[in-house]
């Protein structure tokens, strides 16, 4: 019997959201899965999503870190009409067929801008008259709330809702309860599953990366102050000044913006787009720096690399400087934090992070061919 797929995944600013779920699709899919990977924001370039059938649904994105906001790409705000439009397209593509398991990336426990698409969404799944099975992936972290009702009200959605939760984490590492108050509500639906991620990536050429000092960004829409900092900081580096420094700068950063930090270089530093040999990169580099997003994070750790983190922070975020204090608790990193980052401080967290030693300690990996074997099994009991 072949099973069929459907997954929600909604990224506003940064693209690790869409890069779990498209990993998640194409394992389902290399088991004999049809998979459709129906998105809310337009795919980065560097997604592979061989194997899938991707459904574009109108595209809308965070304009800041603030996330009070939704707007179009062109920058338009969404209002009551356009979340209609949103919702029909949805279950339009959901109508397509009667999917066995339905599959949203996040929601409930983020994303609540978006309920008023994906409580409709539940709701037509569990009206059917042979229901989904209905799952979650969540990463390693959550992002904490303020009002804990708001946090109480996730884990009530998941028992209302879900018949699963995944959770792409090495539970030796971080636990859901370390982010989540309301973890022992759901503990009967999560499994953990390892970090999705760290599959097959181009090798790098000969030389390139070899014992370099790698800054990267990740999508880049958040990192500017990262960025600018780079610029300045090598020359003040007391243990990197002799080391070639590499740039890497994110597709959400538009292309003027990028021929400025290109004029921008000195000697010793290559300012270039980001690149999907990024991993093998940091195999060969001497130190990464970085915000601390749930890949580049996975990333460094596979590489074993020495790290700085700068991890995003703005307004209500927790998430990233949760992550990298943990790294940091394990002797893996050196953090600085984003607010008031100049080149002084960034090049004396360097200089530190280079007395750190390389790692080989070997993080639970497999994430998404893990989430997979879960969800067959899930399916297999579900039919039962």
């Amino acid at each position: 019997m072949t099973h069929s797929a459907f997954i929600h995944v909604q990224h506003l600013l940064g693209t690790g959201h869409a890069v779990r779920a498209a990993a998640i699709g194409k394992a389902l899919a290399a088991r004999g899965v049809d998979v459709t990977l129906a998105t809310g924001n337009l795919l980065p370039p560097t997604l592979d999503t061989t194997g899938l059938k991707v459904v574009q649904l109108p595209p809308v994105k965070s304009p800041d870190a603030a996330f009070n906001r939704l707007v179009t790409p062109e920058g338009d705000p969404i209002d009551i009409a356009w979340e209609e439009m949103r919702t029909a397209a949805t279950l339009d593509a959901f109508a397509a067929r009667p999917y066995d398991l339905l599959l949203t990336e996040t929601y409930p426990f983020g994303r609540r801008q978006f309920e008023f698409e994906l409580s409709a969404l539940l709701e037509v799944a569990r009206g059917r008259d042979r229901p989904p099975l209905v799952a979650t992936s969540i990463r390693d972290i959550l992002v904490r709330k303020q009002e804990l009702w708001k946090e109480e009200w996730m884990a009530d959605q998941a028992v209302k809702f879900y018949d699963r939760i995944l959770c792409h984490a090495d539970p030796d590492f971080v636990q859901l309860s370390d982010s989540f108050p309301f973890a022992d509500k759901v503990e009967h639906l999560l499994r953990y599953t390892g970090f999705v991620g760290g599959g097959k990536r181009p090798v790098p050429p000969d030389g390139v990366g070899e014992d370099e000092v790698i800054i990267s960004c990740g999508g880049g829409a958040v990192a500017e102050g990262l960025l600018m900092a780079a610029l300045e900081a090598r020359p003040l580096s007391r243990r990197a000044e002799d080391t070639q420094w590499r740039i890497l700068v994110g597709h959400d950063i538009s292309e003027d913006a990028f021929q400025t930090y290109r004029k921008s270089t000195g000697d010793g530093l290559i300012v270039e787009r980001a690149r999907r040999d990024f991993p093998g990169l940091l195999e060969r580099a001497r130190l990464s720096v970085s915000q601390a997003g749930y890949n580049t994070v996975l990333d460094v750790l596979i590489a074993g690399v020495p790290a700085v983190f700068v991890p995003f922070a703005q307004v209500k975020e927790t998430e990233q400087t949760q992550r990298a204090n943990a790294l940091a608790a394990h002797g893996r990193a050196v953090v600085t934090p984003e607010q008031n980052l100049t080149p002084e401080r960034l090049a004396a967290a360097i200089d530190d992070a280079l007395a750190l030693p390389r790692s080989s300690h070997q993080v639970l990996l497999g994430g998404a061919e893990k989430s997979a074997d879960i969800l067959l099994e899930d399916l297999k009991a579900h039919a039962a």
